[in-house]
């Protein structure tokens, strides 16, 4: 083993939303200024993958989600040089369906809105999403990638409170 540096990805999870042939964005700050994503986020400790989904496209659309389907991991690595930044993100993406926007529900701090783009149209954008996940999960979804939910599984342990010593 090559030095002591242990390789340590970040889990996220993402909501693939599609509806009447467009699929369902939010419009989020980055560094790199606003770009399009799909509503994400990550994996909290003690957490499983469909809560976190769950949690996270609620934060982010203010719509209750509902996962129906696994759609996949996806791995991407994303570098930044200023200042300098060097992650390998790991994403469980799930597809599913959304209620109406929650009256008086806020946005999650860093989403100015969300939006409704075609499949045309998220092709068009790719200088503006946030990764290529972005484009490769809703990809997948529309040609019909599902998975069953119990594809992913989350032993008991996750939600077992800190023991002592």
């Amino acid at each position: 083993m090559a030095g002591t540096h242990r390789f340590r990805p970040s889990v996220t999870v993402a909501a693939v939303i599609a509806r009447d042939g467009r699929y369902l964005l939010v419009e989020e700050d980055t560094p790199e200024g606003l770009r399009l994503n799909n509503p994400a986020g990550h994996l909290e400790q003690g957490e499983n993958p469909i809560e976190a989904v769950v949690r996270e496209a609620l934060e982010e659309t203010a719509r209750a989600f509902v996962p129906e389907a696994f759609l996949g991991v996806y791995l991407a690595r994303f570098v930044r040089p200023q200042p300098l930044e060097d992650v390998t993100y790991v994403r469980l993406a799930f597809s599913g369906t959304v209620g109406e926007t929650i009256a008086g529900r806020a946005l999650d701090e860093g989403i100015h809105r969300t939006l409704w783009l075609s499949l045309d149209e998220l092709r068009a954008s790719q200088a503006r999403h946030r990764s290529p996940l972005v484009l490769r999960c809703i990809e997948d979804h529309a040609a019909g990638r599902r998975l069953p939910l119990d594809s992913v599984s989350a032993d008991a342990s996750l939600a077992a409170p800190l023991q002592p010593g």
